[in-house]
């Protein structure tokens, strides 16, 4: 059992004991100095609580009760000379005792080895907790670094209506859901709903980004993953006709989502054509041309960072190189691959549902661009003996179109989707970024998953979103 003398006066130090006394642990035994008998409190167990009515500043005393082997010492006093007095005190009698104290005059020092709790901190963090908007972060538990914070879920959230199985947490967990002032465990096929409580787990840098990325309303893609666009151009690998499409539907793009955008040219040939792209320029767009001829293909992160990219655009034949790809994946950055057809005339964008499929991670996403570019939704159900990944699929999206007022399409079909799209005309196919999409070539041919197949589908514009916020 552990020893532990607690030293304290006025209000603050009565209200500690009091909340001390009703700790009710077995674990801890309680030495109380304090001007107030035991008469004073109520509820206390003997057994486990002696209290002392004396002035603590006196040597005689305090050193009466300091022959006691004592774990810590804690002090609450409300007046500064009384508890500089009583510390020197007790050093001269355990000069090893942990001393914790409370700082009421922002007087602490680094080097006099008590543990002070500074009382201006306290109250200034407890006032901040109570702003909306900022995350909550637990003071008297674990490190007390940010590690353990709550979130409150708002109804525009990007995680309203989201299985738990279905958000990637790496480096981070949700550890407990708190709904109507009641604890629930959370697994797998929990939803979590609007104004839920979060009490969130992992590392205080990812915390902070899922703290972003959970208070995310609709209308802001390409956030939270960046604030401008970016489109590449390789002139040795384009034909003059392709390279102004890119220009011309990229330009439509940004009309749209109200976001700057930057092309970028690398090995440029052909003066005439490179002067018809400048003058291109507008307000919101900037033309950057790379004239080394040995580009850096680490350029493409550097620039991601850099420029902090959030939509990355791409020809289709750029697109099927696999070090690009590989680049892109490793951005963590949605890549639009705009096919060699009109993107303007574009009316729906389309997810296909498959069995294994990571369409919860990316359905926020989904919802905003469609909503920005003005499109319809449609699921494509792909019937299979399993089910339940799907029907938990098309019930997350049900959900969101109902907070986003957004109507979705569910097309239910036993046939391959692949081949059911390619009798569509024109669509934007909405697909997770993982890593299925660098599967080696005789795996990708025996493959029945969708997202793997995205190839099949390489003629119409595709929008890759990475699943990892």
């Amino acid at each position: 059992m552990k020893k532990i003398l607690i030293v304290s006066n006025g209000v603050i130090g009565r209200h500690f004991i009091q909340r001390v006394i009703g700790t009710h642990t077995s674990e801890n035994r309680y030495y109380i100095v304090h001007p107030e008998t035991e008469a004073g409190y109520e509820g206390y167990n003997p057994a486990r609580f002696t209290f002392f009515n004396f002035d603590p500043t006196s040597y005689y005393k305090i050193s009466a009760v300091l022959k006691t082997d004592f774990t810590q010492a804690m002090l609450a006093m409300e007046d500064k000379v009384e508890l500089e007095e009583t510390i020197k005190n007790i050093r001269l009698l355990k000069p090893s005792i942990r001393i914790i104290a409370l700082d009421f005059w922002n007087s602490k020092s680094a080097n006099d080895g008590i543990e002070w709790v500074n009382m201006q901190e306290v109250l200034v963090l407890n006032l901040i907790d109570s702003l909306p908007n900022i995350p909550v972060i637990a003071q008297n538990i674990g490190l007390g670094q940010g590690e353990i914070m709550e979130v409150i879920v708002p109804f525009g959230s990007s995680f309203v209506y989201r299985h738990i199985g279905a958000i990637e947490q790496k480096n981070w967990r949700i550890a407990a859901i708190y709904r109507n002032r009641q604890l629930i465990l959370p697994s797998d096929q929990k939803m979590i709903q609007p104004n839920d409580l979060l009490v969130l787990v992992g590392e205080p840098n990812v915390l902070k980004s899922i703290y972003r990325a959970i208070k995310r309303e609709l209308g802001q893609f390409p956030a939270p993953f960046g604030s401008k666009l970016y489109l590449y151009i390789d002139m040795a690998h384009e034909t003059p006709k392709i390279m102004f499409e890119l220009v011309r539907r990229s330009m439509y793009i940004q009309n749209k989502l109200k976001k700057p955008l930057l092309i970028k040219i690398v090995n440029p040939s052909h003066i005439e054509n490179l002067q018809q792209i400048k003058s291109c320029g507008r307000e919101g767009v900037e033309i950057e041309i790379v004239y080394d001829p040995y580009v850096d293909e680490d350029m493409i992160i550097n620039d991601i960072k850099k420029h902090h990219i959030g939509l990355f655009l791409v020809s289709q034949a750029m697109f099927a190189r696999d070090t690009l790809r590989k680049k892109l994946y490793k951005g963590k950055v949605p890549v639009l691959k705009l096919a060699n057809r009109s993107f303007s005339t574009l009316t729906e964008s389309v997810v296909i549902l498959g069995e294994k499929s990571h369409v919860e991670h990316i359905s926020t996403t989904v919802f905003d661009v469609a909503s920005q570019l003005g499109f319809n939704l449609q699921l494509i159900d792909y019937v299979t003996e399993e089910r339940d990944n799907i029907t938990q699929a098309i019930e997350h999206f049900t959900n969101l179109a109902t907070i986003f007022s957004k109507s979705i399409k569910v097309v239910k079909t036993e046939e391959n989707p692949i081949r059911f799209l390619c009798e569509s005309e024109n669509f934007l196919q909405c697909l997770p970024f993982t890593e299925k999409m660098f599967e080696n070539p005789l795996k990708r041919f025996l493959a029945t998953d969708p997202d793997i197949l995205y190839t099949k589908l390489d003629s119409y514009h595709q929008l890759f979103i990475p699943t990892q916020i």
